[in-house]
């Protein structure tokens, strides 16, 4: 299988080249040592990573996997403050948080693309005494290149999401042996679990929970001053967080209605992806809104009714001066959701749409809980906003409640890294 897997791997490479390459150009992020991905490290990242003693690679994917990695990081250097770590991210972004946030003692590196002779480049510079994997980065090379190596492999934080599930069972006689390589599998819930194991049996499950509940508020947030935007005043900020396409639209639809009865009410759209920033200031400018670009760098002349924040980084600082944050993923035809922990925390009112298919678990404990508003459909999106513009109360008790059922959850990480202590 693996055989196959890496005959083919330079035609399926060359097939997505571009779109790497546009991505790489499109996305903003940290890009240097992208090179990284093939295997080729310069002489100064070779040099940390042999300095290194006995290191715990970590593999993440994006911006919020790396989040959760860094703080899974920061809390095992507390319990063992010599141990070294490599923490790789498969996206510009994602090495963007990497490299401002990654502990003493930890080398941020890109991840080798998934052919054995990139990956076996990196084990050998690396030489890691375990590969930690987050969430379901199920990459054949990535697994089979670190167990030839003697590290031990782990899967955390693993879940399968609705939409994977399926494929996964289908294709389970090329996933099961990768699983099969695995030390341990710390799973989220039991419905995780039940999924893997028809993957394979005999894996090596556990049931820990989801460290996104043990996410922590930042030490410092990205100072942003809306006054420069919107003007002085007491406003009611409406924000659209992490959105996908057509959901931009939608909110700021909503928003216009809404702000004809509820003049202080203020719009900011940070949109999920970056680099889509002119796709939506076209939609603004097409729904006739005054709006700011955050990526223009240009204070406007006068005060406009929204903040199109298309940068990267800035979503934290931007929900802790937010009141109300509809969380995207939800509308206009998207069901999967984004994480409702962040705004949670910050005990923020939320707003979702119907189903988050891959965070349930965590949507059902806090509609259940009272902590979040989650609305039938698009056409209801307004009615509920308006219901939380125009009753103060109902917004700071939705997001006390919610804060505090995400404190209920908590200690995931610790438990993990209790178990991956036992077989280091």
């Amino acid at each position: 299988m693996i055989f196959i897997y890496n005959l083919l791997f330079p035609v399926i490479l060359l097939l997505f080249l571009p779109g790497l390459i546009y991505k790489l150009i499109r996305r903003g992020g940290k890009k240097k040592g992208y090179l990284e991905r093939f295997g080729i490290f310069s002489d100064e990242k070779k040099m940390l990573l042999v300095a290194l003693k006995d290191p715990i690679w970590i593999h993440a994917v994006s911006v919020g996997e790396t989040q959760i990695a860094l703080n899974f990081i920061r809390k095992w250097k507390t319990r063992k403050p010599v141990q070294d770590f490599v923490l790789s991210t498969t996206t510009t972004t994602g090495q963007d948080i990497a490299f401002s946030k990654a502990p003493e003692g930890t080398v941020v590196i890109f991840s080798p693309l998934d052919f054995f002779l990139f990956v076996k480049l990196a084990v050998n510079f690396i030489k890691p005494k375990m590969l930690v994997i987050f969430e379901t980065e199920l990459w054949p090379n990535m697994v089979c290149e670190a167990r030839k190596s003697g590290a031990n492999v782990a899967l955390v934080n693993a879940r399968i999401s609705d939409r994977s599930a399926g494929r996964y069972e289908t294709f389970r006689w090329f996933f099961g042996p990768i699983l099969r390589q695995m030390t341990c599998i710390c799973a989220q819930t039991e419905q995780d679990k039940v999924r893997l194991d028809a993957i394979s049996g005999n894996l090596p499950v556990q049931i820990l929970g989801n460290m996104k509940f043990d996410q922590e508020l930042p030490a410092k947030f990205a100072e942003i001053d809306f006054e420069q935007y919107f003007g002085k005043g007491n406003f009611i900020i409406l924000l659209g967080a992490s959105t996908h396409p057509r959901e931009e639209k939608l909110i700021a639809e909503k928003f216009l209605n809404l702000k004809k009865n509820f003049p202080s009410l203020k719009f900011i759209s940070v949109p999920r992806h970056a680099e889509r920033g002119a796709e939506i200031a076209a939609e603004f400018k097409g729904l006739g809104m005054s709006f700011a670009r955050r990526s223009e760098k240009i204070v406007p002349d006068k005060p406009v009714d929204c903040l199109l924040a298309d940068t990267t980084g800035e979503l934290f600082g931007i929900m802790s001066k937010s009141d109300i944050v509809v969380v995207g993923k939800g509308f206009a035809g998207h069901d999967e959701g984004q994480n409702i922990i962040e705004p949670a925390i910050l005990g923020k009112a939320i707003v979702t749409g119907p189903e988050m298919k891959n965070f349930r678990f965590v949507h059902k404990v806090l509609k259940d809980a009272h902590g979040v508003f989650a609305v039938e459909s698009d056409d209801m999106l307004e009615s509920g906003i308006e219901k939380l513009v125009s009753d103060e109360k109902h917004r700071l008790e939705l997001g006390e409640s919610a804060r505090n059922e995400i404190a209920k959850h908590k200690g995931s990480t610790e438990k993990t890294i209790q178990v991956l202590e036992r077989i280091l």
